[in-house]
């Protein structure tokens, strides 16, 4: 027969787990993302769909927290946290990207600079193509869309988020295209100071 303090530890046990139980599955945790709300849509320039790009919610409250995602086939959904999860309710300024393809070009410039490379350099079995050249052809990639529209000093697309379901459009063309970001003036730096 158990004993008395061995069946009150298995009590204790279970009462203990179950209480963890309830605890984490209610969501006890907070990502510190705050609450999102679903929010997708379209993406047309000219009248037809957006092939592909990219879309963010940069919040006007400057203790916000922004939001992003890829345009696929004209439409969108957006991530705070990831998952397409939403963005919190708010009014933000909007970005919308798109870009010729840039990896054929990055994978050029790398084949060619490898090339140039003397033999045991250690480049031959190299499986991809290293970073700074996708970032440069990614910067000298041309826009499918006018440059405003994805700058914020230009943009003229802005979105409120409601605490609901969000279904917002946009609309792009070259007619309504805000004015082409000019380039950051160059300060004199540390130098000159």
């Amino acid at each position: 027969m158990l004993s008395r303090s061995v069946l009150t530890r298995g009590v204790f046990a279970v009462l203990t787990a179950s209480v963890i139980l309830v605890i984490t599955s209610c969501g006890g945790t907070d990502d510190g993302l705050g609450r999102r709300f679903p929010v997708s849509g379209t993406v047309t320039y000219n009248g037809k769909p957006l092939e592909k790009g990219s879309i963010s919610f940069i919040p006007d409250d400057p203790k916000g927290v922004g939001a992003s995602g890829a345009i696929e086939n004209g439409s969108y959904a957006m991530s705070t946290g990831g998952n397409s999860d939403g963005a919190r309710a708010g009014k933000y300024k909007v970005t919308i990207t798109a870009k010729e393809d840039s990896s054929a070009k990055a994978k050029a410039d790398f084949e060619k600079a490898r090339a140039a490379l003397p033999k045991g350099s250690g480049t031959e079995n190299l499986g991809y193509i290293p970073r700074q050249f996708l970032t440069k052809a990614g910067a000298e990639a041309k826009s499918l869309i006018p440059a405003g529209y994805g700058d914020v000093r230009t943009t003229t697309l802005t979105a409120e988020v409601k605490e609901q379901s969000n279904t917002i459009h946009f609309k792009l063309s070259d007619a309504d295209a805000p004015p082409e970001p000019k380039a950051p003036a160059k300060g004199r730096g540390r130098k000159g100071r």
